[in-house]
């Protein structure tokens, strides 16, 4: 018994983190002994008791930990580390939690407050209302339908009718993840039986290695750039907010407004960054002759002894370049190419990440009306750009984060910055901790500003990253 492991890692363990565990768990230990289960060590105990954890065999909890994003505890009380489980669960039988149990458990991750709310009101005739308070979780209500029948491997419809009824996208996903790992869903309804003469749906079970997270064809097959430097590498972030030079010297940027709540977003990217170990710099309002030599000081760095390179830009713009603050144009790829092998060696074979929120175009998306956290209209909307095929260098290695599509506009609050960097910054620090791949990363913040509107004029906003990564990108925490 690997007692004195065990309770160093059930000392360190929350109760939603244990709730999680007796979730990944319940194929392997009785309805009834979970529910028995008060803390972690119950819940080891009770799967030592079922042979799932036994002396010198603890690659169920390695695996339970890198499903919760516990890597820390992996490292600490385990000498694994994130890398190692996942050579492990690619080896055929080793994984011993379900593709569909780690995908639901993904469903009760994805969904937001308002989503929860709905599947309560929508199960109300189905679950028992004691089992449908505000204190009740997703995982709960996963765990209840499975105790009256209403979900399991061969009934998944009724949770499918939900998620269309919901946000088809949390679907979307389970049956996503299903068909990569081989697993045959017939979700067919009782009026598709009746139609086709057939007998109940069912699954076969999976026979493909089974790795979490990112459901994208074979992303899980691919290897991970090297991230283990410390520092990881430099972040710079270019932060324009006083475009007076600009207003006072060009007459056409007469009406440039200053880009309030900017420092909002300069604070967030240095917050996060520095979690994930980069140096960070930040140059203030620059104008372009000033950004070029700026550029340049970075460019001719060495970052030999570095294994990623991020610059974030705050800028106005247009379409394809940023401004100076004194109003003057720097394009967008002038920047992006001076960090290529011909103009960084040190840079070679290694990740260049750009995030921009630049001012790019005057076309707006038409969305439903949502709560606006800015009601002055000039100094809330920014005209941002998604990436221009100009814009990135044809060789490999970078990623290119713009706010929105080509074209259309996207929204800065004065007080709580833009929509955009917003959300990179909060799912960068949520999901970097679980082993989360930044395209993975990006995806949910394209999907979190899609979902918001401005009040006034009910207008969307759709960032697009784009890339020419060879490899996963993790951005380091431990």
């Amino acid at each position: 018994m690997e007692l004195p492991v065990l309770l160093a890692v059930s000392y360190e363990l929350s109760e939603a983190e244990l709730a999680a565990l007796k979730f990944l768990s319940r194929e392997h230990v009785p309805r009834r002994r979970l529910e028995a289960a008060r803390s972690p060590h119950d819940l080891f105990e009770a799967l030592q008791e079922k042979g799932v954890l036994e002396a010198g065999d603890l690659s169920f909890l390695r695996e339970l930990l890198y499903h919760i994003g516990r890597i820390d505890l992996l490292v600490a009380h385990l000498g694994s580390s994130r890398e190692q489980v996942e050579r492990e669960l690619r080896v055929p039988g080793k994984a011993r939690v379900s593709p569909l149990r780690y995908l639901l458990f993904q469903l009760s991750e994805d969904v937001t407050e308002d989503e929860l709310m709905s599947f309560k009101l929508l199960l109300d005739k189905d679950l028992p209302r004691s089992k449908l308070t505000r204190e009740t979780t997703m995982l709960d209500i996963l765990t209840e339908m499975e105790k009256k029948g209403l979900l399991g491997k061969d009934n998944l419809s009724m949770l499918k009718s939900l998620c269309e009824k919901i946000n088809i996208s949390l679907w979307n996903r389970i049956e996503d993840g299903l068909n990569l790992f081989g697993q045959e869903e017939m979700l067919i309804t009782k009026e598709e039986r009746g139609s086709r003469g057939g007998s109940g749906g069912h699954l076969v079970s999976s026979v493909a290695p089974y790795l979490p997270g990112n459901f994208n064809d074979s992303s899980q097959l691919l290897e991970a750039y090297k991230m283990t430097s410390r520092p990881c590498g430099v972040c710079l972030i270019l932060n324009n907010h006083n475009f007076a030079k600009a207003r006072e010297g060009v007459l056409e940027h007469k009406h440039m407004k200053d880009r309030n709540g900017t420092d909002v977003d300069a604070a967030a990217l240095r917050n996060v960054f520095s979690k994930l170990h980069f140096r960070v710099e930040e140059r203030r309002d620059l104008t372009a002759e000033e950004i070029r030599k700026t550029v340049n000081i970075f460019r001719n760095e060495d970052h030999e002894d570095k294994d990623c390179f991020v610059c974030c830009i705050l800028s106005h713009g247009k379409k394809g370049i940023i401004y100076g603050v004194d109003g003057q144009e720097v394009p967008i790829r002038e920047v992006t190419t001076s960090f290529t092998v011909q103009n960084c060696n040190s840079l070679a074979g290694k990740p260049k990440v750009f995030f921009i929120q630049a001012c790019q175009g005057d076309a707006f998306h038409k969305g439903v009306t949502i709560e606006t956290d800015s009601g002055e209209q000039d100094s809330s909307v920014e005209r941002d750009a998604r990436f221009q095929l100009d814009c990135i260098p044809a060789e490999a290695d970078f990623l290119l984060g713009m706010a929105t599509l080509q074209d259309y506009v996207s929204y800065r609050s004065p007080r709580e910055g833009t929509w955009y960097i917003q959300a990179l910054c909060q799912h960068l620090e949520y999901s970097c901790p679980r082993g989360e791949d930044v395209l993975t990363i990006l995806t949910a913040v394209n999907q979190e500003v899609s979902r918001k509107s401005c009040e006034r004029d009910a207008k969307k906003q759709m960032p697009q990253p784009s890339f020419t990564l060879r490899k996963r990108l993790i951005f380091p925490v431990n």
